[in-house]
């Protein structure tokens, strides 16, 4: 084989690593998008579970306010049957962009208990909402938190997916459509966690 034949097969050994590192980039860029997801599913679990407990506390005192209470509660049941279809498949931007709509919608629910609440001041005096309030608030600053670290491996994978040249073997390599970022149905109100205050 002479230096003309080497020089040929040097250059397809090199373009051969190089599409075998386009392809282990895309893999590690959208592993790393569904282990963010996944910090997200923990913190929206954790502030499903938190919910019930608030709503139980505050039914005792808000008895004739029975549409709020079950407001909040529908919210959550339809956030946690969502957060469940998204954490199967998180690189499936319909799923995401549901969860978003419904954790929104669920933010709305809890702002509007929120206000309910600020109207009766023997709830504002329960130390166990209290602590319930204090609990949800560090939730949800986690919550925003794993969202934008989500939002930031997304926007990472995408960015790398849709250059060249990895834009034209993104496809053969399974890597057809773009990750979803999460983004809330409410975000305006989002940027500040929501406030039950005591």
């Amino acid at each position: 084989m002479g230096s003309t034949g080497f020089i040929v097969l040097l250059g397809v050994a090199a373009l051969f690593f190089y599409i075998i590192s386009i392809f282990n980039k895309l893999v590690s860029l959208k592993n790393r998008s569904e282990n963010a997801f996944a910090q997200i599913e923990i913190q929206l679990k954790r502030r499903h579970e938190l919910i019930p407990n608030l709503v139980e506390s505050a039914r005792a005192y808000l008895n004739h306010e029975r549409e709020t209470l079950e407001a909040v509660i529908s919210a959550r049941s339809s956030a946690i049957s969502d957060l469940k279809s998204a954490a199967q498949n998180p690189t499936n931007a319909a799923a995401i962009d549901k969860l978003g709509r419904t954790e929104g919608l669920l933010n709305g629910a809890l702002s509007r208990l929120n206000m309910v609440i600020e109207a009766y001041p023997e709830l504002k005096a329960d130390q166990t909402l209290t602590e319930l309030n204090e609990e949800l608030n560090s939730t949800e600053n986690r919550v925003a938190f794993a969202r934008q670290a989500f939002n930031d491996c997304v926007t990472s994978y995408n960015i790398y997916k849709q250059s060249f040249p990895p834009v034209f073997l993104a496809g053969l390599f399974g890597h057809r459509a773009d990750a979803k970022l999460l983004e809330f149905s409410d975000s305006e109100t989002l940027q500040v966690a929501p406030r039950i205050e005591f």
